[in-house]
């Protein structure tokens, strides 16, 4: 199993170590190296990636804070410092192993390896934690919320973040979560992206007005990018 993998660190010499040993590790493929953890964040909503490799101290946004942000997203952990006192920091957000600098090859082999055991038994079992037909979880404030499905009315998305919006509660639920990885685990089930920034629960819609939906006092517009899958299912329904 080839296991993606990023490079994040501000130090350009720590870079190239890290990329050297990465081209020496068989099952790794490097994605990327940054310098930062911004760039890094940016490069993970385009790309496909399994592991991480980071500093912990660096400028704007330290290696734990970039931890926290990605953390819905399954992605494996590997932290890289020069300072032994921040390896409880790192196992607090589930690091899969913490490297002191100066790194030597055999420990950031031992570290990658480990990575590419705990992916490989997590793939090789069916994932009934996070989706079923009936409910998803999400993280919100700490928490990990059950949403039951047929109760979810539309999704709105805002850069990172989205908002699901329910039946069974004024508020919306807050999560670190995007579009595009909703739009996938939903797909199928009776949800469709009908915005760039909206996803709407199809068996919820009543009323059409304007190439707009109406949910309430809530007019979600329909995009043009959108309006010809859009506009199928409205022909199908009428059909049935």
């Amino acid at each position: 199993m080839t296991l993606s993998c990023i490079l994040i660190d501000d130090e350009p010499l720590a870079l190239d170590l890290m990329e050297g040993y990465v081209k020496s590790t068989p099952f790794l493929k490097l994605v990327a190296k940054c310098n930062n953890a911004i760039t890094a964040i940016e490069i993970l909503e385009k790309e496909t990636v399994d592991l991480v490799f980071t500093d912990i101290q660096m400028p704007n946004l330290s290696g734990i804070e970039f931890s926290k942000i990605i953390l819905d997203k399954g992605i494996k952990i590997i932290f890289t410092t020069a300072f032994e006192e921040f390896a409880l920091e790192g196992y607090k957000v589930n690091a899969i192993d913490y490297l002191v600098k100066p790194i030597n090859y055999p420990e950031f082999f031992s570290a990658a390896n480990k990575a590419r055991q705990q992916i490989t038994t997590s793939s090789s079992h069916t994932d009934t934690t996070n989706y079923t037909d009936d409910y998803i979880f999400v993280k919100s404030e700490y928490k990990l919320i059950k949403v039951e499905l047929k109760d979810l009315i539309y999704v709105e998305g805002l850069k990172d973040y989205l908002k699901l919006y329910t039946v069974n509660s004024e508020k919306p639920i807050l999560t670190l979560k995007t579009m595009k990885s909703l739009d996938e685990e939903l797909s199928g089930k009776n949800f469709m992206r009908v915005h760039q920034s909206y996803m709407v629960n199809l068996k919820k819609i009543t009323t059409i007005e304007r190439n707009r939906i109406v949910f309430g006092d809530k007019y979600i517009p329909i995009s043009e990018k959108y309006k010809e899958s859009f506009q199928k299912f409205i022909d199908a329904s009428f059909l049935k």
